[in-house]
């Protein structure tokens, strides 16, 4: 570890243990782990790095390139298909920048997680803290097979709805309804699901193994429906609550490390310049999660 020897750092821990009064590891013969308590220093101690890096950039001006690690939180599906040429994009742009990226589909906390960025879902972040950018909305569509058709009758109304099964996502994550638009006025309508998983590309393939109707981003099955895989339902209702949003979120401060102002600037320019246009981001909402 950085040219120290163990018995060097075992003491520098153990005098950081004694002058914080209290244990930063749990240590076993087979295991050696942070605390809750080492992890919540490693954090603030990163925090004040991030800081005093801000500091440095603020005195030198624009002559100060961005560097160090920059730690991104991303939704697993949400964005990966776009996610790849950003990264890269954005690396060639500040070579300087390593970038740490966990990709989740569970909520986060920026700050105590350690994060200086997320891409996520708004059911996500878990709490109001954060500064959020929209970068994309996502349309939802109703579809099924032709298989499941053939065993129950076709939805015509949004109400023949509740007579049939819904793949989808848990109710901890979406309303346990799907709104549409009639006469100018919102009908909610219940979606009763029998089978509910937070991943929406195993909710299609669920929806493809001829089992009930999904709710689904469009770009995720707009291929299945030109194939005749799947089967658009209700194209004459417009669903009213059909966008889901991928936003960038961060920890507003007054001076934000010049790492992460990169970043926020060049995710920007990334889709005002067509991010939806390039080869690599054709497929932008293939993968969604949650409205």
């Amino acid at each position: 570890m950085m040219g120290l020897s163990a018995s060097v750092v075992s003491r520098a821990i153990a005098s950081l243990e004694e002058r914080l009064r209290t244990r930063l590891f749990h240590r076993s013969t087979r295991q050696f782990s942070l605390t809750e308590a080492a992890e919540r220093f490693y954090i603030g101690c990163c925090r004040i790095l991030d800081d005093l890096d801000c500091l440095e950039a603020s005195a030198a001006g624009d002559g100060r390139l961005p560097t160090g690690v920059l730690r991104l939180v991303a939704h697993t599906t949400a964005a990966l298909t776009w996610l790849a040429p950003l990264i890269a994009s954005f690396k060639r742009e500040h070579p300087n920048v390593t970038l740490d990226i966990t990709l989740t589909e569970r909520p986060v906390d920026l700050t105590a997680d350690g994060y200086d960025l997320g891409i996520v879902l708004p059911f996500m972040l878990a709490t109001d803290l954060a500064v959020t950018r929209l970068l994309q909305r996502l349309p939802l569509v109703v579809v099924t097979t032709e298989a499941y058709l053939g065993r129950r009758p076709r939805p015509r109304h949004p109400d023949d709805l509740a007579d049939h099964v819904f793949v989808t996502v848990p109710p901890s994550m979406h309303k346990p309804f799907v709104t549409f638009r009639m006469d100018h006025e919102n009908v909610a309508v219940p979606i009763n699901y029998e089978i509910a998983s937070n991943n929406p590309i195993f909710n299609r393939d669920i929806v493809l193994e001829g089992f009930g109707v999904g709710l689904l981003p469009v770009a995720l099955v707009e291929q299945d429906i030109k194939a005749g895989r799947l089967v658009r339902l209700l194209e004459d209702f417009e669903i009213a609550d059909t966008a889901a949003e991928v936003r960038l979120a961060y920890i507003g401060r007054a001076l934000l490390p010049a790492k992460v102002r990169a970043f926020i600037d060049h995710t920007a320019e990334f889709f005002e310049q067509g991010m939806e246009a390039s080869a690599a981001a054709r497929q932008v909402a293939t993968h969604y999660c949650r409205i």
